[in-house]
């Protein structure tokens, strides 16, 4: 069973890097300190509120599998 949920937690870590690099950047950095900051206050669109949905599901499967491998409340 701690298998199981050990690779359920690996595939998480992973598919949570991927996701977190499919997300568009939110400002221009340093950079946009000096320009304009109309662009700092776009709504997100649909598709990134939707990737913004899975990544934080896969965010709390991490975070939670993480703790109950760690406290060893699986045996």
């Amino acid at each position: 069973m701690i298998q199981i949920f050990s690779w359920i937690w690996v595939i998480s870590g992973v598919l949570l890097i991927l996701l977190v690099l499919l997300h568009s950047p939110k400002g221009d950095g340093m950079g946009g300190i000096a320009a304009s900051g109309s662009s700092m206050f776009n709504s997100a669109s649909s598709a990134e509120a939707s990737l913004n949905k899975i990544t934080w599901t896969f965010l709390f499967i991490f975070l939670s599998l993480a703790i109950i491998l760690s406290a060893g409340w699986i045996s």
